[in-house]
C-alpha cells in the first residue's frame, strides 16, 4: 500500500526533507497499522534533521501523530482496528500518511480529545508531565514553590504553564517579545520575563527574593546553561532536556559545588515512555488534565504535510507559539 511521507536521505537544512511515495505492509509482532489524521511537530525533528541527533538515513521524520488504528499485529491486546489512537514514540516517521510502528506507546485516544489536539499534545504534554512530576528538585516541589521555564510560549512550555498553576506552582517563565509573554501570562504563569530585554538571572533572583529557584527546566542549551545554574537555590536542580541554541559545551563538574550543591540531570521523555505500562500512566494524569480543562492544547499553526519545510523554518525562526501540527 503506497502512502506519502517525508523523508530525509542526507542531514542538513530544511531542503532536505521530500515528499516521496512509500510501500507500507502489514504489522510484524507487537506493531500496529495507523493511518495518521494530523502529525506534531517538534523541535527534536530539527535536531534529527541537521543530524545532531543521528540518524540511520533515509528516514522518516517526526515523533508524534494521532489517527486511527488499520491493523494489529500478533501479540497486540490494548488496540484493535478501528481504534483511535495517539502517541509520541521512537522511531521516528509520523511524517505520513500512515505507518508501521511498534504498538507499545500507542495508547487509546478519548472520544473526547480531537486528532490535532492528540497530535499537538502528546510528545509535549508528555514532555510537561514527566517534567513537573518526575523531574523534581531532591528536597520535592510544594505548593508555593518557584521554579523557572524557558521557551514558555511554545507547545511545552504554555502546557507546563497550566499544569504549573494546577498543581501550585509559581512558574517563572521566559520568553522573546511582549507578544509572548503576554501568551504566557494569559496560560497561568505567574511571572514572566523578557529574555530580549531583561537580565533573567537578575530578575529571576528579584522574584523569589535574593533566593533562587529550586528547579529550572531548560530546553534552549548552550546560551541558558551558565545563567540557569545561576539562578538555583542550594540543592537546586537544572533539568536540562533540550538543545535549541546548540549543545551545552563541555564543563567541569566542580562548577555545581560553589555554585550550593547543585543536580544537573540531562532528561528525555523516551526512558520514562519504555514501557507500555509507563506510557499509559503518564497518557491517562494527561488526557485527565486536558478533559478537565486544566490545561487547554493550542495549535497556532498547521500545515499541509507538503510544507513541512516552511514549518521548519518557522519553528527554527521563533516565529511560532504553542503547538503546531501537520495535516497528510
Amino acid at each position: 500500500m503506497p502512502v506519502k511521507a517525508i523523508q530525509i536521505r542526507a542531514h542538513g537544512g530544511p531542503e532536505q526533507m521530500q515528499l516521496v511515495e512509500l510501500e507500507v505492509g502489514n504489522p510484524g509482532p507487537g506493531e500496529i497499522r495507523i493511518r495518521h489524521h494530523a502529525c506534531g511537530l517538534n523541535y527534536i525533528d530539527v535536531y534529527q534533521r541537521t543530524g545532531l541527533y543521528q540518524l540511520n538515513l533515509p528516514h522518516t521524520l517526526g515523533m508524534e501523530g494521532a489517527g486511527v488504528v488499520e491493523a494489529v499485529g500478533e501479540g497486540v491486546t490494548h488496540l484493535k482496528a478501528g481504534d483511535r489512537a495517539a502517541y509520541a514514540s521512537n522511531p521516528p516517521g509520523s511524517y505520513s500518511e500512515a505507518r508501521v510502528m511498534p504498538a507499545k506507546t500507542v495508547v487509546k485516544l478519548p472520544d473526547g480529545i480531537a486528532f490535532d489536539t492528540a497530535a499537538g499534545m502528546m510528545l509535549k504534554g508528555l514532555t510537561a508531565q514527566y517534567l513537573l512530576k518526575k523531574t523534581l528538585p531532591v528536597e520535592g516541589l510544594q505548593k508555593g514553590d518557584f521554579v523557572l521555564f524557558h521557551a514558555v510560549a511554545g507547545g511545552v512550555g504554555l502546557i507546563a504553564c497550566q499544569w504549573a498553576k494546577a498543581l501550585g506552582l509559581q512558574l517563572i517563565g521566559t520568553a522573546g517579545g511582549a507578544a509572548k509573554c503576554a501568551l504566557a501570562r494569559e496560560h497561568g504563569a505567574a511571572h514572566v520575563i523578557d529574555y530580549k530585554s531583561e537580565d533573567f538571572v537578575a530578575r529571576v533572583k528579584e522574584i523569589t527574593g535574593g533566593k533562587g529557584v529550586k528547579v529550572v527546566y531548560d530546553s534552549i542549551g548552550k546560551d541558558t546553561f551558565e545563567g540557569s545554574l545561576n539562578c538555583l537555590r542550594p540543592f537546586g536542580l537544572l533539568a536540562s532536556f533540550g538543545n535549541a541554541s546548540g549543545p551545552v559545551p563541555p564543563f567541569a563538574p566542580g562548577i555545581l559545588g560553589p555554585k550550593g550543591s547543585l543536580y544537573l540531570t540531562r532528561a528525555t521523555l523516551f526512558t520514562h515512555i519504555a514501557t507500555r505500562e509507563a506510557a499509559q500512566a503518564m497518557a491517562d494524569d494527561l488526557f485527565a488534565v486536558v478533559q478537565s480543562g486544566a490545561v487547554k492544547i493550542r495549535i497556532d499553526q498547521r500545515y499541509p504535510l507538503a510544507d513541512v519545510a516552511q514549518a521548519h523554518r518557522d519553528l527554527e525562526a521563533r516565529k511560532t507559539t504553542g503547538s503546531t501540527v501537520l495535516l497528510p
